[in-house]
């Protein structure tokens, strides 16, 4: 059979259905609808009695026959309830939706094979909702595989192309195929070396597993080899880019950078900036384009070591470029370097896309004559007018922001070669995500506060004690602080009950009154020159109180402010939480953390609040995101090709993904055209899949 075979015809598909599974699923071939593997399993290969059934049984196949169902309660609470009775006893049979339908498929004294959930009412057993079907023949024995589940959606259930005709039909596929259909990606040597199954033996195994064992077997080599290939075609695109791409020679470390560093720097760098400077450094000094990414905690001083950079740049006689994603990061950014550098013949500048007219005309000449020695900015910087005389270095802040064809714009903006690029983030990645996300690039890591930084104390309050609240917010205003208050809406909200910005303010303008007090406000849709008179009110200590959405999650710089307060918290994603932390502490007193909720919290609502309570540390904290969010759900990862994983959990497949890492860099290390007998199974595969790949994999 060949796996290549368009999905229309399989039999039982045709053109009509073949094109809602293309749309739905992007089922276009044979070959894609078995590499569609089942969410979960229904466990048919037993079946349990009544009695022994218990609150804790989960997911249980019966049979029995249906001695009694009725219609209990009435309008909204009108549910059907049925008895199922085996040799052992008796249990309740509960349908809330469809009640008529249901109804009229039972027959009383006729004996049902029933699969569901074993549920605890009130310390009574019942299943609700249960799949149901008569005795017949084939279901009258325990089947030999578990029955696999396939995620579907509505318009496919409409057209009956459930996940019960999608297992007929993957079953259809397997009938015909044989081994050599399926045939081996991973070498021999791997294979014993890891103790893995065959790669048609596992496809077999997860979409029939006869047992748990098999199951685990076949998610173990399907997870392995998909990482695999991952890592190698990773790890293959850096080495090829250094190979491939020259990258302009920084040698020297020159007047710019020594005066800085003896004269401006207003305290001591940490260690760990010390180390990161060091491996830019070498980067830079080796003839090879940079690639490097740079994670550091909120206020670990990337900043700093990226201005260090443009330093160098400017010393072997480049220009250099920051972008950051908005307006108020960017002018934070241009001020402080521009603070910093005060003295020094630097010429820094600024664009976004509000400078226009003879204004924005005399700053790009300017630019393209090479008198602007760094250029701070927004995505405007991005657009084909804006050109250097020649750019050496090119840094984006909170680089997730941006998409990947706008970096790709920066890689234009010199020639021979691109310039050094080096992106940054205060959002800590989890290590497994990093070598995915970012497995082409090189990583430096600041995971040093400055010194006399205290940690932010964290705690969690409800609606009762915001009274205790509001005091604690004027006696810190009273000892000269300011205070944050994020709001996760704008205005009231029919769909979810949250506490509002509008209200909020409305409120506490009654407690905090003027003339004692005075209060900003800034969130989204206020337009760019409001929000920033605003922010400046607040960095001027015009305003003690702050009301705000999470557009101050990244870039307010106010080292006076000493507490966050965070309505609904709960309703924010742990990064979130901790980025908004981040606004405070960033001066030499002791700043606090308010994380408000109501009484009821979801477990995983508790469960964010306790971690953000209990860790200041951002990686600590990205851990738990991941886990508690997945990968596909964290802030500009949506983006990324590359998350598209059929099987493989990167919160909880860490351990394989660090050794199909290992193993892939060995591999390259010893053959890196894969060129040897032993590996021509990977060679080949790889070829396959680079054909599938579109797109920007020399960028970051």
């Amino acid at each position: 059979m060949d796996l290549k075979s368009p999905i229309e015809y399989l039999k039982g598909v045709g053109p009509n259905r073949a094109t809602l599974l293309k749309k739905e699923l992007g089922i276009f071939t044979f070959g894609d609808l078995i590499h569609l593997y089942p969410y979960r399993y229904i466990d048919k290969t037993q079946f349990h009695k009544v009695k022994d059934l218990t609150s804790e049984s989960g997911d249980v196949q019966l049979r029995g026959v249906m001695r009694r169902i009725e219609t209990l309660g009435e309008g909204r609470k009108q549910r059907l309830v049925g008895k199922l009775r085996d040799d052992t006893g008796a249990i309740e049979l509960v349908w809330f939706r469809g009640i008529f339908y249901v109804k009229n498929a039972f027959e009383i004294g006729k004996e049902y094979v029933i699969y569901g959930r074993v549920n605890d009412f009130n310390g009574k057993l019942n299943i609700s909702h249960p799949e149901v079907e008569e005795v017949k023949p084939e279901n009258t024995n325990a089947a030999e595989t578990f029955a696999p589940v396939y995620a579907s959606t509505d318009k496919l259930n409409q057209k009956k192309l459930d996940s019960k005709v999608r297992r007929k039909m993957v079953e259809t596929v397997f009938t015909n195929l044989t081994v050599a259909d399926l045939p081996e990606t991973l070498p021999d040597f791997l294979m014993q070396q890891l103790q893995l199954v065959p790669r048609w033996q596992a496809l077999r195994g997860i979409h029939f597993p006869k047992s748990e064992q098999e199951l685990h077997q076949a998610k173990r080599r399907l997870k392995f080899e998909e990482l695999f290939f991952l890592q190698l075609r990773l790890l293959q695109m850096k080495r090829r880019r250094k190979n491939a791409i020259k990258g302009f020679v920084f040698e020297n470390v020159g007047e710019k950078f020594m005066r800085f560093f003896k004269e401006k720097i207003p305290f001591e760098l940490t260690g760990a900036q010390k180390r990161v400077i060091k491996e830019i450094r070498s980067d830079l000094g080796s003839g090879v384009h940079m690639n490097r990414l740079l994670q550091g905690d909120v206020g670990a001083g990337k900043t700093m070591v990226g201005l260090m950079c443009m330093l160098l740049a400017l010393d072997n006689g480049f220009q250099a470029v920051m972008v950051a994603p908005t307006q108020i990061l960017a002018q934070q950014h241009f001020d402080g370097i521009r603070r910093d550098l005060d003295g020094l013949d630097i010429v820094v500048e600024f664009l976004t896309g509000s400078i226009k007219g003879k204004k924005r005309k005399l700053l790009l000449e300017r630019l393209a004559s090479g008198e602007i020695d760094i250029l701070v900015g927004t995505h405007a910087i991005f657009e084909d007018p804006v050109i250097f005389k020649n750019l050496g270095l090119s840094i984006t802040d909170e680089q997730h922001r941006f998409g990947v064809k706008q970096r790709a714009k920066l890689w234009g903006k010199n020639k021979p070669n691109p310039p050094h690029v080096l992106v940054m983030t205060a959002t800590p990645i989890p290590r497994t995500l990093a070598m995915t996300l970012y497995g082409d690039l090189d990583v430096s890591v600041i995971d040093e506060l400055p010194p006399g930084r205290k940690p932010v104390t964290t705690v969690h309050r409800n609606d009762n004690h915001r009274m205790r609240v509001f005091g604690f917010m004027r006696e810190e205003i009273a000892k000269g602080r300011q205070v944050y208050i994020v709001y996760p809406l704008i205005e009231e909200s029919e769909t979810l009950d949250l506490k509002n910005l509008e209200q909020g303010y409305e409120a506490l303008s009654r407690e905090f009154p003027m003339p004692e007090y005075n209060i900003s406000i800034v969130h989204g849709r206020m337009k760019a020159d409001d929000k920033e008179f605003e922010m400046q009110r607040f960095v001027k200590g015009e305003t003690q109180i702050m009301i705000a959405t999470t557009v101050i999650e990244v870039g307010v710089n106010v080292p006076n402010a000493s507490v966050m307060v965070i309505e609904e918290s709960q309703r924010f994603g742990l990064s979130q939480l901790h980025q908004l932390r981040g606004r405070v502490g960033r001066g030499a007193e002791q700043s606090f953390c308010i994380l408000m909720t109501g009484f009821k919290l979801s477990r995983e609502g508790r469960e964010r609040i306790n971690t953000m309570v209990g860790s200041n540390d951002g990686f600590v904290i990205s851990e738990a995101d991941l886990r508690l969010r997945g990968p596909g759900n964290i802030e500009g990862t949506q983006q990324s090709g590359v998350l598209n994983l059929k099987i493989a959990d990167l919160a909880r497949d860490g351990q394989i993904l660090t050794a199909a890492r290992k193993i892939a860099t060995q591999i390259l290390d010893e053959d890196p055209k894969l060129e040897k007998d032993i590996h021509l199974r990977l060679k080949a595969h790889m070829a396959v899949v680079e054909a599938k790949i579109k797109g920007w994999s020399r960028i970051s």
